[in-house]
């Protein structure tokens, strides 16, 4: 039996069962032995009608016809004296909608109308008014649940579409993009974070503003605002995590953390140090802080919607990094790894010694290939957020670029618990990982260095490298104007400046205030 037809049995048996519930309880209670032979009979009609719908050993249509004639039949005789059978009249359009559709639904409701009254008619010579509504009302209860029957008839007959998931996301996207014209804040967290400490910056008076979103089971620091850079904001993240789990404002002398939430759920906690010129207390802290709270219900729809994008953005890029890397795996790198054997097997039997040193130079260039796309294939799997820590993604990156060149990287990290956002880390990831990428295909660096420093929601991330310095780009590199657009993305700042010594030094500087970003998405070279 297919799965259409175990579905459709399963709701003719669901019907008949509810059914034979329903007429039995007034039989009982009215003690009626004609009503309750005559439901036996209907009894035993559903049944045998239910086993050949299930075995399939007589058309459907056949069963369903023959079956409300039976039913309409034993109606038919049994409504003089006790008219509850006529309740049964409504289960026969149904199991035949189900199995059918519309046409089996008028054939089975005809078929028992018809048995009902021409019995009726040569058994007691006329029906009764009572008898004729009561005929009607079922009747017309049979066809309203046929019709239902006929629509889940068609949904069963309808295939899965394969495609249905990808027509959905093709609309909602398109529906994003529609909508997305219409957002004053627009979608990026970063501007509308800004937003936000701005009015809280305007009702309190603060010497540092900490704007935390939740990443997982923790928080990470959007974006920060300090009056001096000496400022430590280290106690706002204790307080944030606190105000977090207790969605409660939280006051502790003069640091403060409160939750902004929408309807659903908190979406950022705003976490702050006030002057230690001030008197909290005469300040009215815990009243300005409900005011804020209040005030700030729109923003964190607007942050909210921003970070959701954000999140997926991130997973799109993912599965796309994800996607090619398993089709240079099964595609370039299965046919590189084929010409090395076709090049092995011409090694063997080199007709001159002059054709066996250009086979080995071949083999040479095909060997560094495949290593290359090894490498390549490596770089597309590994992201920061699937990493222990941004400094654990750049280290394992790094291994891997000195095994398959030889060069020597140190890597020092200087990392604090928090995590930078995830869109912050996977460009920092990236730019660092084509600083360290060029270094070792382009300067013949003996050794580079990566300092990375990540005092969440600031980091800054240094490669050095003993090479040969800047050379002249050639025309077809894009590497350090991709380099740039990706630090511009997060508001971050990139200097490519000549090593004194001899050699290059790439510095990525993220800061937590977004208007340190750089005016133009190319990097600042100092020569």
């Amino acid at each position: 039996m297919t799965g259409t037809r175990r579905q459709q049995a399963r709701l003719s048996a669901a019907a008949r069962g509810f059914a034979l519930i329903a007429l039995v309880a007034p039989v009982l209670w009215s003690r009626d032995a004609p009503a309750l032979v005559a439901l036996a009979s209907v009894g035993v009609i559903w049944a045998v009608g239910q086993v050949l719908e299930t075995r399939g050993t007589m058309s459907v249509m056949v069963t369903s016809v023959v079956g409300a004639a039976l039913v309409g039949t034993v109606c038919g005789l049994a409504m003089q004296t006790s008219p509850v059978m006529l309740g049964a009249l409504a289960v026969a359009p149904f199991t035949a909608g189900v199995h059918r559709g519309l046409r089996a639904v008028g054939l089975a409701l005809s078929a028992q109308l018809i048995a009902l009254v021409v019995l009726s008619l040569i058994e007691f010579g006329r029906l009764s008014d009572a008898q004729g509504l009561g005929a009607f009302t079922w009747s017309v209860t049979g066809l309203g649940l046929g019709l239902i029957a006929t629509f889940l008839h068609s949904a069963l007959q309808q295939a899965p579409d394969p495609l249905a998931p990808y027509h959905d996301a093709q609309a909602l996207i398109r529906e994003l993009i529609d909508l997305s014209g219409g957002l004053s804040s627009g979608l990026d967290p970063v501007p509308t974070g800004a937003v936000i400490l701005s009015t809280v910056r305007d009702e309190l008076p603060t010497e540092a503003l900490v704007l935390y979103v939740p990443r997982g089971e923790s928080l990470t620091p959007l974006i920060s605002k300090t009056n001096a850079r000496e400022v430590d904001t280290a106690a706002c993240d204790d307080l944030a995590v606190e105000a977090w789990a207790l969605r409660r404002p939280v006051v502790a002398g003069h640091a403060f953390a409160f939750p902004i939430a929408t309807e659903v759920d908190t979406t950022a906690v705003v976490a702050g140090l006030l002057s230690d010129r001030l008197d909290p207390r005469r300040l009215g802290i815990h009243e300005r802080i409900e005011r804020l709270m209040g005030r700030l219900g729109a923003s964190a729809v607007h942050l909210d919607t921003a970070l959701l994008f954000a999140a997926f953005r991130d997973a799109a890029t993912a599965d796309e990094r994800r996607r090619l890397a398993r089709e240079m795996h099964d595609g370039v790198a299965q046919d590189i790894a084929s010409l090395g054997y076709l090049v092995d097997a011409l090694a063997a039997h080199p007709a001159s010694s002059e054709q066996a040193e250009r086979i080995a130079a071949l083999r040479d260039r095909i060997t560094a290939v495949v290593a290359e796309v090894r490498r390549s294939l490596v770089t597309l799997r590994t992201d920061a957020g699937s990493s222990e820590s941004l400094g654990a993604a750049i280290g394992s990156i790094a291994r891997n670029l000195t095994e398959v060149s030889g060069v020597p990287i140190q890597v020092t990290l200087d990392e604090r618990t928090t995590r930078l956002r995830p869109e912050v880390e996977d460009e920092l990831f990236r730019i660092t990982q084509e600083a360290m990428t060029n270094a070792v295909r382009h300067s013949r660096a003996r050794s580079i260095d990566v300092n990375c420093q990540v005092h969440a929601p600031d980091a800054v991330i240094t490669v050095t490298d003993d090479g040969q310095g800047l050379q002249q780009a050639r025309t077809d590199s894009q590497g350090l104007q991709i380099m740039g657009e990706r630090a511009l993305s997060i508001g971050a700042e990139l200097t490519i400046t000549p090593r004194p010594s001899g050699g290059t030094v790439v510095t990525v500087r993220a800061p937590g205030d977004p208007s340190a970003a750089p005016a133009t998405p190319a990097a600042r070279v100092t020569a």
